[in-house]
């Protein structure tokens, strides 16, 4: 995945995947950002996260695994009360969220 700014002005070109993204704009590394909002599937309550299939995030992010405290970026879940599960049994390499937030919360 590559991160890029966003600007009011930044003209937005849709990805194979149908979603709009910058077409120019400064790279910036995963290491800068602050928060990423984290698309997922189910949750638990360990902040485990089920994502979309690709490992996109948890490639991206894997350098989050051995931390001893958040830094950054903190990965927050925003998902419906309806996709929280009892318990997800985490891969080694699954990363997980910092936060989830839901309807109720």
């Amino acid at each position: 995945m590559v991160f890029r700014e966003l600007l009011p002005d930044t003209p937005l070109l849709k990805n194979r995947f149908g979603i709009w993204e910058p077409a120019i704009g400064t790279i910036i590394s995963p290491k800068a950002i602050d928060v990423v909002i984290t698309p997922l599937a189910a949750f638990d309550e360990q902040r485990n996260r089920v994502g979309m299939g690709g490992g996109y995030f948890d490639r991206c992010f894997a350098f989050l695994a051995h931390r001893r405290q958040w830094l950054r970026p903190k990965l927050i879940g925003v998902a419906f009360n309806c996709q929280k599960v009892e318990k997800i049994v985490p891969n080694p390499w699954d990363i997980r969220l910092y936060r989830v937030f839901t309807e109720s919360n």
